[in-house]
């Protein structure tokens, strides 16, 4: 469960969750408004940031898998929103997302229900049983993708241990044959104005082999596995080495506005092409 959520939020009550003869049915999601979103929300980080970056070791897990697939990831921004949307939709275009969130939120979001998130209500005890049934459901579909930000809250990347909530353990019970995956994210500012994001998977856990565990041991199977990740990523990242990344998405460079006009003037009356990054490829 996440206290945030990976989506941005839907509505709760009716039309998060329903029940109907004792089982939860989730909200179906509209493929259209899906890709616009997407759309939307890689243009809104090309804008704002300076690109989505993979470390060159991390390969897109399961994109053939028959089976469900639980990515469950660290929470340590604002932004994580809008990059797990991004990469949901380049990286799985054919899957069927769902995400959990945060009740008391999602209810000034209505039109996020259409987008596979889901109502938790962490205030109260039902939370749990709620995110277990819409799981439920949705780890019943073969092509079905949970993404949780499994920390529940914004956490720093280099907080150790991680946290993770126990709900994620309780899920390879729920479906055995499903795929858990960790996805670390960070953040950090390199050479341009815009903050770089980076993700990166690690490798794929079973959930027959996590289901044979007892519970502890299984979400600390999973807690390592995503701990062993962020700190892989973040070596990479504290490489500040382009080289060792593919981009996903690349943002904007320069200043902008009136100070990029005038350097792109300045570049044309010299005969030159004008390049507004900081720091020019191979330099």
């Amino acid at each position: 469960m996440t206290g945030h959520g990976p989506l941005p939020p839907p509505a709760v009550g009716e039309g998060a969750l329903r029940r109907r003869g004792g089982g939860t049915q989730v909200p179906p999601v509209s493929p259209g408004l899906w890709r616009f979103m997407v759309g939307w929300f890689v243009r809104y980080l090309r804008k704002h940031l300076d690109g989505l970056r993979l470390p060159l070791w991390s390969a897109p897990p399961a994109t053939g898998h028959p089976g469900p697939v639980v990515i469950y990831c660290n929470h340590p921004a604002w932004w994580d929103a809008a990059v797990i949307l991004a990469l949901a939709g380049r990286l799985f275009p054919g899957r069927d997302h769902r995400a959990p969130f945060d009740a008391a939120m999602l209810a000034k979001y209505t039109i996020f229900a259409r987008l596979g998130a889901f109502g938790v209500d962490l205030d109260s005890p039902r939370g749990g049983a709620q995110f277990l049934a819409a799981a439920r459901a949705i780890l019943a579909r073969p092509g079905a993708t949970l993404w949780i930000t499994a920390q529940g809250r914004f956490q720093d990347v280099r907080v150790r241990p991680l946290g993770l909530r126990p709900g994620v353990a309780r899920l390879p019970e729920l479906s055995p044959d499903a795929l858990f995956v960790p996805l670390a994210l960070e953040y950090a500012f390199w050479d341009e104005r815009g903050a770089e994001a980076f993700a990166a998977f690690g490798p794929p856990l079973a959930g027959s082999e996590l289901a044979a565990l007892p519970r502890a041991e299984r979400l600390a199977r999973l807690e390592g596995a995503l701990a062993d990740t962020l700190d892989r990523l973040g070596a990479d990242v504290m490489s500040r080495e382009p080289a060792r990344f593919r981009p996903l998405l690349a943002g904007r460079k320069g200043v902008g506005g009136l100070y990029d006009l005038w350097r792109a003037a300045a570049a044309r009356l010299r005969g030159r092409r004008f390049d507004p990054a900081h720091r020019s490829a191979g330099e």
